[in-house]
């Protein structure tokens, strides 16, 4: 189950490095307005990704509970939330983007070139939302080939769409980091008409598009989501806040923090596809009566990723400066502050990744309000005030504030792993 969860994020991963490549052709200042605008982004729609932990643990339960003519009712549930929120949401922050990016960064040419790119990823707002809508339907029900296969349609599609619009190519304007953002929304569109393709044409006997949810459906939904989308919207706007910081320690350092968080997900990326796997094997062990195997689930899962996300990060700390030279060999300035923070991501990734299954576990079991509260009050209690008071108050730039980071996920896991160990979660009914 977890494999195509990870290849699907791998190629994620893998569709950013490229972009993130691309854009560095363009200069410091495109890069790191890429980086701003696309943690703004992050925020933007945020709120409605997080619907899709709603849809996998009533589709994972509902698959426990052998209820398969139901499974697609919380999808469709799913979609019309996505529709009645992101619209208006999406055309709002449209018409907010010039007003929003100067509160950001002072330096002009970043604000310019940010503003642009943060538009075009607005227009795939809805289409986004609407994916991860599926994703969470096909990772409740054990199917993450098909998000697998989905995701590589629409990242290849990106790439080739960015590479012709970003430089010009094949006889299009040369947009810059217009082009980035525009080609990335259209890939994002691609992929929505993919999954809606697989649905009309799979899904139809499990209430696809022909069932509307009922009271009780949207109440559990929203009763299970809205901590996850409150705790999604809380945690961008954490990172956008972090970047704000890194900023006004300098350009360079937010180019160097644009390209270190991309290559950190290399290595923690699978944690992530580790812990969805974990949410849709606990929430289905709960659905069949047996916590104790939920339980299980949750310590299996997390040693698989200490091992896949700790040899990952060997690679990142052994090889940083060589890895890094790919983005930044035009760059020797930024190159030079990024070397030690990838180090430090490399020795730590798997204590971060145990965290990050057990969080996962935790929504999949429907406990998404303990789950909020962990991670929000950690980030915004804990790592923003270190970050801040080490990076700016003492002056120890990039470094300072990659270690305050560290000591928040290490503080952060521990919390996690006495709450699964309580099992206070187990009772909870989806």
């Amino acid at each position: 189950m977890a494999l195509p969860i990870i290849g699907g994020m791998v190629s994620q991963n893998v569709l950013n490095l490229v972009d993130r490549w691309m854009v560095s052709r363009l200069g410091r200042e495109s890069l790191a307005a890429v980086g701003l605008a696309s943690q703004l982004n992050y925020v933007s729609f945020a709120f409605i990704t997080g619907l899709a932990v709603g849809v996998q643990a009533m589709v994972a339960r509902r698959k426990g509970e052998s209820r398969d003519s139901e499974t697609a009712v919380p999808l469709n549930g799913g979609l019309l939330l996505v529709l009645y929120i992101g619209v208006p949401l999406s055309i709002a922050l449209m018409v907010a983007a010039p007003y929003i990016f100067p509160l950001l960064v002072d330096d002009p040419a970043v604000i310019a070139i940010g503003t642009d790119y943060y538009r075009m990823r607005l227009i795939a707002l809805v289409a986004l939302g609407a994916n991860y809508a599926f994703r969470g339907y096909w990772n409740g029900m054990g199917l993450s080939w098909v998000y697998l296969w989905t995701l590589l349609i629409m990242h290849t599609s990106t790439i080739a769409i960015s590479w012709v619009l970003i430089f010009g190519n094949l006889g299009f304007p040369a947009l810059g980091a217009k082009g980035a953002g525009l080609g990335t929304s259209l890939g994002i569109y691609i992929g929505t008409a993919t999954y809606f393709f697989l649905g009309r044409r799979h899904l139809r006997r499990t209430g696809f598009l022909r069932r509307v949810p009922d009271w009780a459906t949207m109440k559990s939904m929203l009763r299970l989501s809205l901590p996850s989308s409150v705790q999604q919207t809380l945690s961008a706007l954490g990172f956008l806040v972090l970047f704000k910081v890194i900023a006004k320690v300098g350009t360079s350092e937010a180019a160097a923090a644009t390209v270190l968080l991309e290559l950190a997900l290399v290595a923690l990326l699978p944690g992530l596809g580790l812990g969805l796997t974990a949410a849709s094997l606990s929430g289905q062990a709960l659905g069949r009566g047996d916590s104790h195997d939920a339980r299980r689930w949750g310590w299996d899962v997390s040693r698989v990723a200490v091992m896949v996300c700790g040899s990952l990060g060997l690679i990142l700390g052994l090889f940083s400066e060589q890895i890094l030279s790919v983005f930044l060999h035009r760059q020797p300035d930024v190159l030079a502050i990024s070397v030690m923070p990838l180090r430090l991501v490399g020795l730590t990734v798997a204590v971060d990744a145990v965290g990050m299954v057990l969080l996962n576990a935790m929504m999949g079991a429907g406990a998404t309000l303990l789950a909020m509260v962990v991670s929000t009050t950690s980030q915004w209690l804990v790592f923003l005030p270190a970050a801040y008071a080490m990076g700016l108050v003492l002056g120890h730039g990039l470094i300072g504030i990659w270690l305050a980071q560290i000591g928040y996920r290490a503080l952060q896991t521990g919390v996690l792993t006495a709450l699964w160990r309580s099992g206070r979660w187990s009772g909870i009914r989806v």
